[in-house]
C-alpha cells in the first residue's frame, strides 16, 4: 500500500504547468512538515516535501492554495529519473496529490467552507475520546 497523509505550510504559490502531448494542468508546490518531535534545546526542524497535483486537484490548489497557508494532502509517494541534456541522470522522489484540504483554522469573516480538521477530525489529541475500566465488557 502507498498512502501519504501530510499537513504542514505552502514554502510558495503552486507553479502550474500544461502536459505538451494532452495539455493537462499540473501543479507543483512544497509543503513544509514539521517534524513530530524535537531535541532538547534545539529548534524544530521540518521536512519539505514536493507535490504534484494532476487536473483537477491541481486546478483546485492552484486556484485557492498560496504561500504559507497551512493544508493537508492525501495522495502517494512517487519516485522517477530523467536524463537532462548534459546526459546526467536525475532522480526525484515527490508526492503525488490525490486529495487537497485546507488546513487553517478559520479567521474571522472567512467562508471557506473546508478544512482539514472538518474532514478527518482533531489530528492530535492529548486525552483519549472513552476510558475502558476493568469492568468493562469488550467484544474482543
Amino acid at each position: 500500500m502507498n498512502k501519504v497523509i501530510l499537513m504542514g505550510r505552502l514554502t510558495k504559490d503552486p507553479e502550474v504547468r500544461y502536459t505538451q502531448n494532452t495539455n493537462t494542468l499540473v501543479a507543483s508546490f512544497s509543503l513544509a512538515v514539521n517534524r513530530r518531535f524535537t531535541k532538547q534545546g534545539e529548534e524544530r526542524q521540518a521536512d519539505f516535501i514536493n507535490v504534484v497535483a494532476w487536473s483537477k486537484t491541481g486546478e483546485f490548489c492552484s486556484k485557492y492554495f498560496k504561500k504559507g497557508q497551512q493544508v493537508g494532502i492525501i495522495g502517494r509517494i512517487q519516485t522517477r529519473t530523467w536524463d537532462d541534456e548534459q546526459g546526467q541522470k536525475h532522480y526525484v522522489t515527490e508526492v503525488v496529490a490525490e486529495e487537497a484540504y485546507f488546513a487553517d483554522s478559520k479567521r474571522d469573516g472567512d467562508t471557506s467552507s473546508g478544512s482539514f480538521e472538518n474532514t478527518f477530525g482533531s489530528v492530535a489529541s492529548s486525552s483519549p475520546e472513552f476510558e475502558i475500566s476493568s469492568n468493562d465488557d469488550l467484544p474482543f
